[in-house]
This record gives structure tokens, C-alpha cells and sequence, in this order.
């Protein structure tokens, strides 16, 4: 075993469990760091209190006089629990949170000085906007943007700093950030959803779109990852020969938790609780070394930042134990890779679950509606949802074996197929009162005995209703949340819209009842959303034969699926739902691309490397041993040493041949990179990295895991899986 393998091994052994002790009850932690509803009404005025609810429920701008009262009143909060500095926490497009810590100190002469917070340093701030990816918005000498206050999500404490949640914008007024197009989205489809809520029940002001995601990771210790070169600088590994013992006895799923990684969890469910995060669920994954945890659901906003926040939190936390996290979609091949199954439903002001059946055949008609629609929504814009999960460590994992695949669809179940089925027969035009009465009764009536527990889970559906809401499960383990829900809720948004039109058309000019002209609408929405409807198995060959045939879209890789994120039909999307304009979605697309070309640039660079300056020189050092062996047996046998030299000889004309192949690979390799960085079509580029540079990958890692097996285990440089995924 190489020196740097053992002494990583060693420290592991060594590692004791950090034993976390709670002193509290989590109901009295949770909050505690969070300036929410209960803080407020401790600390504000009744007027700066009644603002800062007006902004959260109806969007009214916050008076500046109010302004420096709310700062003030967190800047003493913040100064009573040891808090020395604030930032702006925002989104931008880097995949990672931002923060600039400025302390509430400031000097007043005379060699004093003070804490001051005005309602100035909460509302807004100026950090450098062309650091950040900006697709073009931004030239370098044109540097300033606009951090603004998000009062709908709550400030928070971390450490010793006030972590206030804000927007990111240019100075000329573009989204620099995931957070401003998604509550641009979760405005549309507040809107929309809310006036046709109203068909139902006229008490309806408000709905929310709420979101429970389901964050997989994996939990390797931190001696055994900085072991790994490709782990440090990628998140996964490049390569590496599968472990005999993987994931095929079923063994890890839902087992006994292991002691170390069970204290990393209470820690960080700890650190979740204090900072408001509703963290309920924790359980081995499938995969040696995989976990999962899951909170309550919230609205989706604070659902989204207490996600990015969470997965900050979870590396701190580690480092701690002398962990790592891995958030990687597929850090280890053979083995399933990690997802963030987005679970997403629409609820109203009354407590109403939009997407949840009712008692009454009423309530059924609304829960059809919604949920037709949604299908609907799907169906039109299937090629968007792929696009906003497309990412170059997610297409690793989709469809394989664990994952959806490339090709959107979704599944509903055998009886609500079947509610589905009966419903397109609805009459065209006016119900009698018996088509009335056996509607309403005898199939709408029924949906709720229907959907206790209605169906089997079918894991192979990128999109799949769950009893009271959609679950999408392919978004990656890594992913923003915001990018798949701005899209998600924007184009149900735009579907509930034209879903009014048309009912009220019905009413207007056919003169038909509210319920007919419902249920003549959905009838025809039924029609033209069966293509989406898939109940089988999504890894089959079949499917994309069939998918084909319907005219789904199967983009497999990044730069394929990226492709609808600036096609007319969503540019105008964008630009009539008030989410993005042309601009803003047209910058998101050239720093998408341009991250893919990067990561897969950076994946080259980092596996060229290993090969020739790891694998190469270990193989040669083993097959010069093996020479010196074969050259000790010629002496010592001189007429019958092929005979006693003769497995010897084999293995060292194996390795000679799998060093050929990864010399003659990595030049390749270097070549391609050297053509598609010449690109300056960064579409043109991304499509060569794709289709030349990326396959050669897995050429280079075949005949280095073959040498895994063939080189002394003593030498060989590269912490191995079997180490990776089985020590704890």
C-alpha cells in the first residue's frame, strides 16, 4: 500500500465518533437563530411588524423610515446572541451561496466607537457584479450590482454573522441569480392558480407553491478523500476498478446507521434546527456510504434557500467530524449515484391542498383541475423540464438504473389512469342532469377512495404524482432547487392561464355552467397530454422506441438539453410570464454552457494528470520488479525458466499494453481539448467537449482500473473504492 494510502487509512482508524449531545428539545431549538414571526413580534414596533407582513403576503414595498426600525431591531437581536458582523446571502449563478461579512462596528471620533445597522445596510448593498458568471450582461470595467433584501425569507444567524437572504441584480436591472426569477415564477403561478381557485371558493386570495426536496449525499472520511486527486478537484471519482462487495446484497439501504456518521447527522440536524430548517427524516441510501435526509415541507422560496443554506451547512458540520460530504451526482461508478427529488404542490390561504382530494365531488372537480392541468403543463414543455435539470454531473446519473431517464414523462397510476379515461368521455357541450349525477358521483365522487394509497412508486418516472403531489426526481443531488422550480411553476403558471381563458370562453359565448364548461375543457386537455402518460419501465429500450413514436424528446447529454432554454416558444414563455426577458434567459444559457465546458475542461486536465503522473509511473515501477523477478528466475533456471517466469512474463506484457493505451488516450485526449478550446462558439465547444473529449474518459479509465487489478496493492497510489465506500 502506497505511503499516502496508508497514512490516510491509518488517521481513519484512528478517527473517534464526535458524541453530540443534545440539551434541548427540537421544538425549542427550532428558530432560535431565525428573525421570524415570533422574533418580530418581541422586537418590532407594531407598524415596522404589520410591513414587513404586508411585504411577505401582498409584496408591498417596506417604507425607508420602517426600514431602520426592522435593522435596528435585528441589529440588537443579533448583538444579544454575540454577533459581530452581517452579510447579504444570495444565490448567484456559481451553484454556491455568496456572503461579504461587514461589521456592525463603526468609529465616531474621538477614538470611540459604535454598533450601527441602518435600514440603508439591510435594504440594499453593491457587491462586484462581473465576478460572477453573468453571461455577458456585465463587461468587466462595468462592475456594480445590487444586492436587495428578500423579506419573504427570514434573516437567519450563523456563526457570529446576520445572514440577510436577498436578490442579486445588474446594475442595469437584469436576475444576476437563481432567487429572481424563481419568486418572479412563484408570483405568476400565485396568480394564476389563485383565479382559479376562486371557481371553487371565492375566499381564496393567496397560493403557495410549497416544496419538500429529499437531499441524498454521500458521507466519506475526509483522510481518505484528500487521498484522492480526482475527489479534491471534481467531486468525483475519474476512476477506480468497482469494489467485490457494491451495493448487491441490499445490506445499506435502510440499515443501521454507522456510529460516526449518526453523530454527523444529530449535529447537523442540530445546526438545522436552530437556523429554522424543519429537518425530519434521516436513513441510509442504497449505496455503501449513502444517505439521505429530508425536511418538512415549506413554501418554495424559503424551501429553496434553506436547501443552499443546508448544503453549507452540511460541509461545515463535517469538517467537523473529519468527514466529507459528497454532493455529487455520481462520485463513484457502480454504484447509484444521489439525487434531490423535488416534491411540489400548490396550496391556498384557507389550508387548502390544491393537488390533495377532497370529501365532496366539488373538491374532487378542483383537485382534477389542477392536476390536469399540471400534466398539461408537462406535456407542452417537456424539453424545458429536461433542460432544468441538465447539468455535466447529472447526466452521469440519469438512467442509470437508479435515476429517471433522459426522457420526460409522467406517471399518474393504474385507477387515476383510469379516472382519466372515464372523464375524456365527458359530453361535448351541456350535461344532462344524469351525465351530471353519474360524473359527479360515480367517478369524480370517488377520488377519494381511489387515491388511498392509489399505486404502486414507480421509480423510473421523472415525474410522478405521489398521493398529493408531483414528485420530480431528477434533479441532481447538487442542483439549485430555484432552477427546476422557476421553471416548474412557470409554466403550470402559464398553463392555469390559458386554462381560464378557455373556461370562461365556454361560459361567456356557450353560455354553459361553471362545471361544464370545467369539465368539457379538461376532457380536451386529456386528449392532448396522453403522450406524456407513461406507467412503465423508463430504463427499457422500448420506451424510447415508443417515446420516439410520440414525438418526446430523449436529449441525453448537457449541451443536447440546454438547447430549449433559448428556443422561441420558451424565450416568449419567459418573457409573457414576467420570469425572465430575453436577456436574463438568454445570459443563463451562455453560463450553463459555458460551466459545462469547464467542468468537463477541469475533469480532463485532472485525469490526464493521474494517468501519467500516477498510474503510468507505479505500473512501470511494478512491471520493473516483475522484470527483476523474471530476470532472477533466468538465472536461476536457465533452460526451463519461461516455465517458472511464465505468468510473470503475461502480466508484464498486460501492463505494457494498458500503458500504451493510456499514453495514446491521454494525447488524444489533450488533442481534442486543444481543438474545442480554439472554438469561440461556446454552443460549438461545449458539443466537442460532449462528443470528443468526454468519451475518451472512459477509454483512459478502462486500462487504468485494469492495472488496478494487475499492480502490487502495496503500490498502488489511489485510495480504492473497497477503502472509500467500507471504511466508517
Amino acid at each position: 500500500m502506497s505511503t499516502l494510502r496508508f497514512q490516510a487509512l491509518k488517521e481513519t482508524l484512528n478517527r473517534s465518533s464526535v458524541i453530540v449531545t443534545e440539551t434541548e428539545r427540537r421544538s425549542v431549538l427550532f428558530g432560535e437563530n431565525v428573525f421570524n414571526q415570533a422574533t418580530m413580534l418581541q422586537y418590532l414596533t407594531k407598524d415596522a411588524y404589520n410591513s414587513v407582513m404586508d411585504a411577505i403576503d401582498h409584496g408591498t414595498k417596506i417604507d425607508r423610515r420602517i426600514a431602520d426600525q426592522i435593522a435596528s431591531s435585528m441589529k440588537d437581536w443579533s448583538l444579544a446572541k454575540g454577533v459581530t458582523h452581517y452579510t447579504h446571502w444570495f444565490q448567484p449563478l456559481t451553484g454556491a451561496t455568496a456572503e461579504k461579512h461587514d461589521a456592525f462596528f463603526e468609529t465616531i471620533g474621538n477614538g470611540q466607537g459604535i454598533e450601527k445597522f441602518g435600514g440603508g445596510q439591510l435594504v440594499q448593498q453593491e457587491p462586484d457584479a462581473s465576478s460572477f458568471p453573468h453571461g455577458g450582461i456585465r463587461n468587466t470595467f462595468e462592475a456594480r450590482g445590487y444586492t436587495a433584501w428578500d423579506p419573504t425569507s427570514p434573516a437567519f444567524i450563523y456563526g457570529t454573522t446576520l445572514c440577510i437572504p436577498t436578490v442579486f441584480v445588474a446594475y442595469t436591472g437584469e436576475a444576476l441569480d437563481y432567487k429572481t426569477p424563481l419568486l418572479r415564477a412563484l408570483h405568476a403561478v400565485d396568480t394564476a392558480a389563485t383565479a382559479i381557485a376562486k371557481y371553487f371558493d371565492k375566499n381564496v386570495k393567496k397560493v403557495n407553491a410549497s416544496l419538500g426536496w429529499e437531499q441524498e449525499y454521500f458521507l466519506i472520511d475526509r483522510a481518505l478523500v484528500e487521498s484522492r486527486p480526482d475527489l479534491v478537484m471534481t467531486g468525483r471519482t475519474l476512476l477506480g476498478h468497482s469494489s467485490a462487495k457494491g451495493q448487491q446484497l441490499d445490506d445499506h439501504y435502510f440499515g443501521s446507521i454507522p456510529n460516526r456518521a449518526l453523530a454527523f447527522m444529530r449535529d447537523l440536524e442540530v445546526e438545522c434546527m436552530l437556523l429554522g430548517i424543519p429537518v425530519k427524516t434521516r436513513h441510509n441510501e442504497v449505496a455503501p456510504n449513502q444517505f439521505e435526509l429530508a425536511p418538512i415541507y415549506e413554501e418554495t422560496n424559503l424551501a429553496v434557500d434553506h436547501n443552499s443554506l443546508l448544503m453549507d451547512i452540511m460541509e461545515k458540520v463535517a469538517s467537523r467530524h473529519n468527514l466529507k460530504v459528497l454532493l455529487h451526482e455520481k462520485p463513484f461508478a457502480g454504484v447509484n449515484g444521489s439525487g434531490k427529488h423535488n416534491n411540489w404542490s400548490l396550496s391556498t390561504n384557507t389550508g387548502v391542498n390544491l393537488l390533495g382530494p377532497g370529501k365532496t365531488p366539488m373538491s374532487n372537480l378542483q383537485f382534477l383541475t389542477f392536476f390536469i392541468n399540471t400534466i398539461k403543463a408537462i406535456n407542452e414543455h417537456e424539453e424545458l423540464m429536461r433542460a432544468g435539470i441538465a447539468s455535466a454531473s447529472n447526466d452521469h446519473r440519469l438512467g442509470a438504473n437508479e435515476a429517471p431517464p433522459a426522457i420526460m414523462s409522467v406517471f399518474i397510476g393504474e385507477q387515476l389512469t383510469s379516472v382519466l379515461k372515464e372523464l375524456e368521455g365527458v359530453t361535448d357541450g351541456k350535461l344532462s342532469p344524469k351525465e351530471k349525477t353519474d360524473l359527479k358521483l360515480n367517478v369524480v365522487g370517488k377520488i377519494p377512495e381511489i387515491l388511498l394509497d392509489n399505486t404502486d412508486r414507480n421509480r423510473t418516472s421523472p415525474f410522478a404524482f405521489t398521493g398529493n403531489k408531483f414528485e420530480f426526481r431528477a434533479v441532481g443531488s447538487k442542483a439549485n432547487c430555484a432552477n427546476p422550480m422557476t421553471i416548474l411553476n412557470t409554466i403550470v403558471a402559464k398553463q392555469l392561464v390559458e386554462f381560464k381563458k378557455e373556461v370562461d370562453k365556454l361560459i361567456d359565448k356557450k353560455n354553459l355552467k361553471k362545471d361544464e364548461a370545467i369539465f368539457n375543457v379538461l376532457r380536451e386537455y386529456i386528449k392532448k397530454s396522453k403522450n406524456i402518460l407513461f406507467e412503465g419501465n423508463g430504463y427499457g429500450e422500448q420506451w424510447e422506441k415508443e417515446a420516439k413514436k410520440r414525438g418526446l424528446s430523449n436529449n441525453k447529454t448537457t449541451p443536447e438539453a440546454l438547447k430549449a432554454k433559448i428556443s422561441k416558444k420558451t424565450l416568449d414563455l419567459f418573457e409573457e410570464m414576467g420570469v425572465m426577458n430575453k436577456v436574463e434567459a438568454e445570459a443563463r444559457y451562455e453560463i450553463e454552457v459555458e460551466e459545462y465546458v469547464m467542468r468537463i475542461q477541469i475533469e480532463g486536465r485532472v485525469l490526464g494528470d493521474i494517468a501519467r503522473n500516477h498510474i503510468i509511473p507505479t505500473a512501470i515501477k511494478y512491471q520493473n520488479m516483475l522484470i527483476s523477478n523474471v530476470s532472477g528466475l533466468k538465472n536461476l533456471y536457465e533452460k526451463d525458466f519461461k516455465k517458472y517466469a511464465k505468468e510473470q512474463m503475461e502480466i508484464i506484457e498486460e501492463i505494457s499494453e494498458h500503458i500504451g493505451k493510456i499514453n495514446t488516450k491521454v494525447n488524444e485526449m489533450t488533442a481534442e481539448r486543444r481543438k474545442a478550446n480554439k472554438l469561440e462558439v461556446a454552443e460549438k465547444k461545449a458539443a466537442d467537449y460532449c462528443n470528443k473529449v468526454k468519451p475518451l474518459f472512459d477509454q483512459i479509465r478502462y486500462s487504468c482500473d485494469k492495472l488496478e487489478l494487475l499492480v502490487d496493492d502495496e503500490l498502488w497510489p489511489l485510495t480504492k473504492y473497497r477503502e472509500l465506500l467500507f471504511t466508517r
